[in-house]
């Protein structure tokens, strides 16, 4: 059996594509349900919109993480001399960020929704909700994280270069 076997790229490339499509899918509900919450706060007290527009750029950033984990699988990725070995560090690298970044998304879009319709009625939830939106954030940062020492690592043991 080989090292190198013809279908370990289907791998790496797995790994670019689930890391891009699961953060992208969690930003986008994230986005998404902060943006019902805010639409609803607008109807009330539009002057509150624009501090209420956190939950959204912190969403967005969650869709950048794994942009930057699929761009630096796809760079190590080479039609020859790509091992077995870097396929599945690649795929799990892709899918430690992706997965973080779903769950991230989802944390940071109910919570934003919650917190920005309950900022409404008090402005003293503010501060409360950056802070768990920063914690919610920061599981996706875990994944980035996770999937950079991943994908060094496939670089470096890699045994067909």
């Amino acid at each position: 059996m080989s090292l190198c076997p013809p279908y370990a790229p289907f791998f790496g490339f797995a790994g670019v594509a689930s890391s891009m499509v699961l953060s992208t899918i969690g930003a986008a509900y994230g986005t998404a349900k902060a943006g019902i919450g805010i639409a609803g706060l607008g109807t009330f007290k539009p002057e509150l919109i624009m501090k209420s527009l956190i939950p959204v750029v912190m969403s967005g950033i969650i869709a950048v993480y794994g942009l930057v984990v699929s761009v630096l699988i796809a760079g190590g990725l080479t039609p020859r001399n790509y091992s077995l070995f870097a396929g599945f560090v690649h795929l799990g690298a892709g899918l430690a960020c992706g997965l973080t970044g779903l769950s991230a998304g989802y944390a940071i879009g109910i919570v934003g929704d919650s917190c920005v319709r309950a900022y409404v009625h008090e402005s003293k939830v503010f501060v409360s909700m950056v802070l768990i939106l920063i914690f919610a954030e920061v599981l996706g940062l875990y994944g980035l994280i996770v999937a950079l020492i991943m994908n060094s690592t496939a670089t470096s043991l890699d045994v067909c270069t």
